[in-house]
């Protein structure tokens, strides 16, 4: 066949020059050392997902639940994104960073029976060894054996080559997958309320972030007068979630000047000016696949001016009102409801709005969300909007319980042509974000080491220019 008539899809694999021989086949494969197969020790978080299994399996007895981790996903022709598990296949099993491609979790209530189905590496008596881009060793490295992964998860394990024959075992009505809404709503609930060892992971996740802001506040400097300083910005944080963690939690929002008026300021690519606000919103998730979501406005030379003061204070003070009624047994949508309240004192105050503070708050009027249109709470986790599949009585309407994370995050946005806000203001967007757990009594800032007063964001940024 001639390359014209060559098929198309078999035209990815046209620049590959591997070896076919069969010398070179008995060549590659012998002459390696022994592989060292011992089985590490149970892994702590093993006791708290077989827990978390067990709800899952009470909840739907007689069925086979099954829950996929997800495979590799493309970014252009042959290159992919890099790899990370389903959230919920990550809570259930423990495995989190490391967890192979393609993995499958099977809980077969019927016999009590769990099993963990991942694809191992290829042998070395095997072509795929050196040749599979997906699964040999020379391309994606060696991978651990089904007992190391058991030892280490306290779970069944089995090679994923035997799935297909369990599944076609059984009769679909025995079988539950992600695509069905009760599992999906129950898996992100279950999640509502941290155990001891998600708590550690946040705690993790939330000191790897803060080395991150300092890492920002140092390369200010740099940044200033780049003509993509919102990227020197990007960077100086992502370096630290690839050293301290796994990767990002989410893309970080580094928004200059008016760019913090767009919520989702993702592209990055603006200048960072003296005499501006950036506003930064970043995340690193550990290799637990937590993710921490803090939120600090910082002035780019380290001085606030006094409008940005102004403004600056105003969304501490909705923030720490909310602080201030955080508790066991109050309502999830309370601390929204707070931060509005203070919001809407506050712009009534400057009169930016005609009618009254209690005016604007009623339903049918919230004039004040002109300037802070999202919500000031969410759930926190293995996804940065976490439990998000959860019924919305069960989110919204909810009391607080101890074990929980959330954020608590209100913000003011000036766009720069807003005509109804003084000039001064306009360009001005400011956002504070904690991530809290809540205790026995009230709530713990977890991201309290990252300053959030004025005078001390200055001092801060002081000392690490």
């Amino acid at each position: 066949m001639s390359n014209d008539e060559q098929k198309l899809a078999d035209r990815g694999a046209a620049r590959s020059q591997r070896p076919h021989g069969q010398k070179f086949l008995d060549y590659i494969s012998a002459n390696w050392a022994e592989r060292d197969n011992t089985l590490p020790a149970k892994s702590e978080v093993a006791s708290f997902a077989a827990d978390r299994r067990a709800l899952v399996a009470e909840r739907f007895a007689g069925k086979v639940v099954i829950i996929a981790a997800g495979g590799a996903k493309q970014r252009s022709n042959d290159t992919e994104y890099m790899f990370r598990a389903h959230s919920a296949f990550t809570h259930l099993t423990g495995w989190g960073s490391a967890t192979v491609p393609d993995s499958v979790l099977v809980l077969d209530t019927r016999h009590s029976q769990n099993t963990l189905y991942f694809r191992e590496t290829a042998g070395r008596d095997s072509e795929e060894f050196f040749a599979n881009a997906a699964i040999g060793e020379f391309w994606v490295g060696a991978r651990p054996t089904l007992a190391q992964v058991s030892a280490l998860l306290d779970v069944d394990t089995k090679s994923l080559n035997d799935f297909d024959d369990f599944r076609a075992g059984l009769h679909d009505s025995d079988v539950i997958t992600m695509d069905d809404e009760a599992l999906i709503e129950f898996v992100s609930e279950l999640r509502f309320v941290k155990d001891k060892y998600e708590i550690a992971e946040m705690r993790k996740a939330v000191a790897a972030s803060i080395k991150g802001f300092e890492e920002v506040a140092r390369n200010l400097p740099k940044a200033i007068g780049h003509h993509r300083g919102e990227r020197v910005v990007e960077t100086a944080f992502y370096s630290q979630a690839r050293i301290e963690g796994n990767n990002l939690g989410y893309e970080t929002i580094a928004a200059s000047g008016s760019h913090a008026c767009t919520l989702h300021w993702i592209v990055n690519d603006g200048p960072v000016k003296a005499g501006d606000l950036l506003l930064l919103d970043a995340g690193v998730e550990v290799d637990s696949l937590y993710t921490a979501d803090v939120t600090r406005t910082l002035p780019v030379t380290g001085k606030f001016t006094d409008t940005q003061r102004k403004v600056y204070e105003a969304v501490l003070k909705a923030a720490d009102a909310v602080f201030a009624i955080a508790k066991p047994g109050l309502k999830f949508r309370d601390l929204h409801a707070e931060a509005m309240r203070v919001i809407a004192e506050t712009v009534s105050e400057w009169s930016l709005i005609d009618i009254s503070a209690e005016e604007t708050l009623k339903p049918e009027n919230q004039l004040h969300r002109r300037w802070m249109v999202h919500g000031t709470s969410h759930h926190l986790g293995l996804d940065v909007h976490d439990c998000a599949q959860a019924r919305r009585e069960l989110y919204l309407e909810q009391e607080l319980k101890p074990g929980m994370i959330f954020t608590i995050e209100p913000g003011l946005y000036f766009q720069p042509d807003d005509l109804m806000v003084p000039a001064e203001f306009r360009g001005i967007g400011v956002r504070i974000e904690d991530d809290v757990l809540v205790t026995e009594t009230g709530v713990e800032n977890l991201s309290a080491a990252l300053p959030r007063k004025v005078d001390e964001v200055e001092a801060w940024m002081a000392k690490l220019s």
